[in-house]
C-alpha cells in the first residue's frame, strides 16, 4: 500500500504519518515513511529517528536533479526520458535511510540555505519516487506538504490511497471538500481523519462527508508535549481502529 497523508498546515499531518508507522510496524508490518514536505524538519521527531540526509543527494543535489529535468522536458515521443527508473528499497542508498524497529524514513529533499530557489524540482523527485517505488509488501506512508500544491505536481498519482486529517477549522473543512473532488478525478480513494477533537469541536463531524470518516483523534496531552519538545510521539489507542479500517478499504 501506497498511503498520501494530506491536509492543512498544523493540522497534525506528520503526527498522524508517525502514529500510523508505528501502529503498522507493531503489528509486523514493514513501513517505509516518505517524507516529501520541503519546509517542514519535524517529521524523524515524531518518529525518535535521526533526521536523513536528503534523497535528492543521490541525484547529485539540487543541481544534478535540475539537469535531468531539463533532460525530461526537453525529450518526447520514444525517447521520452525518465527522472527515475523502477526501483526498490534495497537501491536507495543506505546513507540516506534512517530507521528502526521495522520502520525506515527517507526524506526527499528540504530547502536549507536562503536563496537557493523553490521546491519544484523536489516536488517533481516526489511524484517520481512514489510512481517508481516498488513497494515489494511494504506500507508506504508519505507525509506531503501543507495544501494541495502536491495535487498539482501530480505526486498522489503513483498512490494507492488518500488519507486526510481534518483539524477543527473552517479551513481545513473546506480543503477536504477539494481534496475529494481532485481525488476524484484520478480515481483514488480518500478517508477522513478528525485530529484534535474535543467536545467543543463535536460538530466538525456534520461539517464534513460522514461516510469518508475511518477515526477520530482526540487531543492528547502526551502528543502536545511530544510535539512541542520534538520527542517521540507516544501511542494512540484509536489509531489501532484506524489502521484497520485503512488497510481493510
Amino acid at each position: 500500500m501506497k498511503l498520501v497523508i494530506c491536509g492543512k498546515g498544523g493540522c497534525g499531518k506528520s503526527t498522524v504519518s508517525a502514529l500510523m508507522a508505528r501502529e503498522l510496524a507493531a503489528r509486523g508490518e514493514k513501513v517505509l515513511v516518505v517524507d516529501t514536505d520541503e519546509s517542514n524538519f519535524g517529521l524523524y521527531k515524531h518518529l525518535g529517528l535521526e533526521q536523513p540526509r536528503d534523497y535528492m543527494e543521490s541525484l547529485g543535489g539540487k543541481k544534478g536533479l535540475g539537469e535531468r529535468l531539463r533532460k525530461f522536458m526537453k525529450s518526447e515521443g520514444k525517447e521520452k526520458l525518465s527522472i527515475l527508473e523502477d526501483f526498490s528499497l534495497e537501491d536507495i542508498p543506505a546513507e540516506l535511510i534512517v530507521g528502526e524497529d521495522g520502520i525506515r524514513l527517507v526524506a526527499i529533499g528540504k530547502i536549507h540555505d536562503f536563496g537557493e530557489g523553490c521546491a519544484c524540482p523536489m516536488g517533481a523527485l516526489a511524484r517520481e519516487f512514489i510512481q517508481k517505488l516498488k513497494a515489494d509488501g511494504m506500507q508506504v506512508i508519505i507525509d506531503t506538504d501543507a495544501g494541495i500544491e502536491h495535487f498539482g505536481r501530480g505526486v498522489e498519482g503513483g498512490c494507492d490511497k488518500i488519507l486526510v486529517v481534518i483539524d477543527p477549522s473552517f479551513e481545513s473543512v473546506q480543503l477536504s471538500q477539494k481534496i475529494s473532488e481532485m481525488a476524484a478525478k484520478i480515481n483514488k480513494p480518500v478517508f477522513f481523519v478528525l485530529n484534535r477533537m474535543n467536545e467543543d469541536a463535536i460538530e466538525l463531524r456534520d461539517l464534513v462527508d460522514k461516510q469518508r470518516i475511518i477515526g477520530i483523534l482526540p487531543f492528547d496531552g502526551g502528543v502536545f508535549k511530544a510535539c512541542l519538545k520534538g520527542d517521540k510521539v507516544p501511542e494512540i489507542k484509536e489509531m489501532k481502529e484506524i489502521v484497520d479500517r485503512i488497510m481493510a478499504e
